[in-house]
């Protein structure tokens, strides 16, 4: 009995884990799109001439590599992002790698 109760202390602490690290990654990936070239991704991609990027990731026309591609290189009017999405104060306090940070960015605007 205590072995199973053991058990399933375990199996609940890393689900609770798990649901804190998406939380967090979440509220990462918000700060950087609300934040962003200090107005934020959504002065861009949030009006009605520019919408498609939330509808082209849930799509799954715009791949996480092909997301990456463009925040690392800029594409047409898109910047260049990456140096403004580490220095968000988000991404630094977590101690966020490049990889991460695009990870949270990518969640957030499919969780949109």
């Amino acid at each position: 009995m205590k072995k199973s109760l053991g058990t399933l202390a375990g199996i609940v602490l890393i689900a609770l884990s798990g649901s804190a690290i998406a939380d967090e990654q979440l509220e990462i990936g918000q700060k950087i799109y609300d934040r962003a070239f200090g107005r934020g991704c959504g002065t861009c991609h949030d009006i009605a001439s520019n919408p498609q990027l939330t509808a082209n990731i849930k799509a799954g026309t715009l791949t996480r590599a092909k997301f990456e591609e463009v925040l690392t290189n800029g594409k047409g009017g898109m910047p260049k992002a990456m140096a403004e999405i580490m220095k968000n104060k988000a991404v630094e306090k977590a101690g966020y790698s490049e990889e991460m940070a695009i990870d949270a960015l990518y969640a957030y605007i499919s969780s949109k």
